[in-house]
């Protein structure tokens, strides 16, 4: 069954989120965008042209009678519905068959803000960032746990998402006794792009130009893993480092192993094992190339281990 969906919120996370959607158009189908700040044209302007991600492979209209997006790619054509409500209650969800709701403004991030599209007739709610309340779920780690009871739920961060399938692989064949994790994270939009007052004004760091500097940041990625893993709660903490690439972000996890630990090959050998398994492949990847960050634009794993840049102190 294709499930149909509704995306609020049509900035980098949204779009890409729609673009992901039509890619696997058998089993889900956008069929209405929401976004207050855009137009029509716009939308579909910033829809087809992307800056890392390139030109949409198809053709992109804006249909002005229906106030649609028609979005061809050569083999299906769909038409999502565009609406600009500012309250998520107001967007009529139900009347256009979306059934779930990514919630992608970054604004509606706690259970009951985005509960708000409920009233607009979505059945069910997922939250494209961390939130505090939300039940939180990792493909690959702990979505099969999900039963389908809270309609409002938080798929985490996408560090969130690159750290955890790693970390669970690691913790249950070896034991994770405490690890530091660094991510070297590329450029969001709450960045500038020359220096000035930071957004809400506490991250001094944060209002430094995002294209000149390597910009030590905070993360709760290393801690929401303890949210998916129960086990890890306590275990991992970690740091970010914004720097001025557009897209791709490299996470540098330092543990130590329970027990007698590990040799780095048969750590490695593990990893790779992992990533071709029923239960993570098209999740988590393995490389032994000499990759950089731009061969991995567009990915549609969650986490990559490369095998090369893998190194070890000994075997604990």
């Amino acid at each position: 069954m294709t499930v149909k969906l509704g995306i609020n919120g049509f900035g980098r996370i949204g779009r890409l989120v729609c673009r992901a959607a039509l890619e696997h158009d058998g089993d889900v189908m956008p069929v209405a965008v929401n976004d207050p700040f855009l137009s029509l044209d716009y939308a579909c302007y910033l829809f087809q042209y992307d800056s890392v991600h390139g030109k949409y492979p198809g053709t992109v209209t804006a249909d002005a009678a229906s106030n649609s997006l028609i979005i061809d790619d050569g083999k299906s054509k769909a038409t999502i519905k565009f609406f600009a409500e500012k309250n998520p209650s107001d967007i009529p969800w139900g009347k256009i068959g979306a059934t779930y709701v990514c919630e992608s403004t970054g604004v509606f991030t706690t259970t009951d803000k985005a509960k708000a599209h409920l009233g607009g007739g979505a059945k069910k709610v997922i939250i494209s960032a961390p939130s505090g309340d939300a039940p939180m779920y990792v493909v690959g780690v702990n979505h099969k746990d999900y039963k389908g009871e809270a309609d409002v739920v938080s798929n985490a961060s996408c560090t969130t998402n690159c750290l955890a399938p790693l970390a669970k692989v690691i913790h249950d064949t070896y034991g994770i006794q405490e690890g530091l994790m660094t991510t070297i994270h590329a450029s969001t939009a709450t960045q500038l792009v020359v220096d000035g007052p930071s957004r809400g004004g506490k991250d001094w760091r944060g209002g430094r130009a995002a294209i000149a500097n390597l910009i030590p940041s905070s993360t709760g990625a290393a801690k929401a893993v303890g949210k998916v893993i129960p086990e890890l709660n306590g275990v991992l903490t970690g740091m970010a480092v914004r720097c001025p690439t557009p897209d791709v972000s490299m996470v540098d996890l330092t543990i130590k192993l329970k027990g007698k630990g590990c040799t780095k090959d048969q750590m490695l050998a593990t990893l790779k094992k992992a990533s071709e398994s029923a239960e993570l492949k098209g999740i988590l990847g393995y490389t032994d190339h000499a990759v950089v960050s731009q061969d991995f634009v567009h990915d549609p794993r969650s986490s990559v281990v490369d095998g090369t840049a893998c190194i070890a102190l000994n075997d604990t």
